[in-house]
């Protein structure tokens, strides 16, 4: 029998993705890329923000409109979990709904839909705490030469304009022991890149008490796997960044000198209706530390424009802020309510049309920022993993760029594919550099 797996959403639920597929297989299904041909379709869900929900919507109702008899359509991930059964009424030809916390059941759902046993028409929903110990899958997705491994599920954040807490529950970090062993199979299996993800890598075992686990963490895979390139950390909380930490990322050179993580905005009365710590000052003295230790440091950043009560002057000091700060890499957000978050049900909810102006102006002044960083590097040796070909161009990353989210570096001249070579930095766009090659391109 065979399965078409479709994956939405954030390199977590990828990761997800990969352990729902390599489950199947393991069960005797394949994996197919051809819809009509499958038995099982399966969307691996996002219902982060808006825009997250309505792609999913529209894959699960675009499957359903394709399926025939005898095909089962499976709702999984974040959408499903918050949903679940209200899932089918939006999608009445669902057959199964499956969530963030049960994924790793899959084969249960599929047995359970192909058997005698069970209720035509009626959809399988598994949406709560798993029934039993279940041996876990591999956390670990590779593409190419990079590999996301997750090092945790879920979050005990209380922002209170996110779901995420509601939807995966709160933090549990995994057993460093099985982290270390698939960082080593992940690099026996070709991966140049591990980024460490979970909704907050720097939380890392602090609900099991510990509270400066991650460096331990790190040290602990680059040991087992001496032959890994660049180690690179998503998903930091600037307020968990610990001394040991910066001094981890600054003594071993596999580590990226590279760090993301989301500061959500800058004015403290806007951090406070957030639930976020509002010390901003400490969050200054955070960069200068990591830009001490390690002055060639990529640091990335998120922040969400119009959320409730935003007043200009509150914007006004985020764009301050950015210029002051000087981030190489912004990602904005313009504030979307969350059914069930607390920030869904605060006053002075801000025009969609004032939201979408200081998105625009936010991206402006930041591009200038990044055209001014980008420009730093030219003359500069990096090292570039190879990652495609096109028109006569090789595509790839430096140290600092995070697949997907960040720039690219341009050389002419077709390079070996997951290879890392020195690329001389010739030239700078807002978000991409352009170089060449140091050594001869190996034929």
């Amino acid at each position: 029998m065979h399965f078409y797996l479709l994956s939405l959403g954030c390199p977590k639920n990828t990761v997800d993705s990969e352990g729902i597929s390599r489950l199947l297989q393991q069960a005797g299904y394949e994996a197919i890329t051809e819809p009509q041909s499958a038995q099982f379709l399966i969307v691996n869900t996002c219902g982060f923000i808006d825009k997250a929900k309505e792609e999913s919507f529209a894959a699960l109702r675009e499957l359903a409109e394709l399926k025939r008899p005898g095909q089962f359509l499976i709702a999984a991930g974040c959408l499903s979990q918050r949903y679940g059964r209200e899932l089918v009424a939006k999608v009445p030809s669902l057959d199964g709904v499956i969530g963030t916390r049960r994924w790793m059941e899959i084969t249960i759902l599929v047995q359970d839909l192909c058997s005698k046993d069970h209720p035509r028409g009626e959809p399988a929903v598994m949406t709560g705490d798993p029934l039993g110990r279940i041996a876990g899958p591999m956390r670990g997705a590779l593409q190419g030469a990079s590999a996301y491994l997750k090092i945790a599920d879920g979050c005990s954040a209380p922002c209170a304009f996110c779901a995420i807490p509601a939807i995966k529950g709160p933090a549990r970090s995994r057993p460093l022991e099985a982290i270390v062993a698939e960082a080593q199979q992940l690099v026996e299996r070709g991966a140049k890149e591990i980024i460490l993800i979970a909704q907050d890598t720097t939380a890392y075992g602090r609900d099991r008490g510990e509270h400066d686990a991650l460096p331990t963490l790190m040290e602990a895979i680059l040991v087992a796997a001496p032959d890994l390139q660049w180690l690179r950390l998503m998903y930091t909380y600037p307020q968990h960044v610990t001394p040991r930490l910066i001094k981890v990322m600054a003594r071993h050179p596999q580590v990226c000198h590279y760090l993301d993580m989301p500061s959500q905005h800058s004015h403290p009365a806007v951090l406070r209706r957030m639930n976020r710590p509002h010390d901003v000052d400490e969050v200054r003295h955070l960069v200068a530390d990591l830009r001490e230790a390690m002055p060639d440091i990529a640091l990335r950043t998120s922040f969400i424009v119009g959320y409730p009560g935003e007043t200009e002057e509150e914007f006004s000091t985020l764009l301050d802020f950015t210029d002051e700060i000087v981030f190489d890499r912004v990602g904005v957000f313009t504030y979307s309510p969350e059914a069930g978050t607390e920030a869904a049900k605060l006053p002075c909810q801000v025009p969609i049309e004032v939201k979408e102006e200081r998105y625009a102006r936010l991206m402006e002044q930041q591009q200038g920022i990044s055209l001014a960083r980008n420009q730093q590097m030219i003359g500069r040796v990096l090292k570039v993993l190879v990652e495609g070909q096109s028109e006569g161009l090789s595509v790839g990353r430096s140290y600092r760029d995070a697949p997907e989210i960040d720039g690219l570096v341009l050389v002419e001249g077709k390079l070996p594919m997951g290879k890392m070579l020195p690329v001389r930095i010739t030239a700078a766009m807002e978000y991409d550099l352009v170089g060449e090659p140091v050594q001869p391109i190996p034929q």
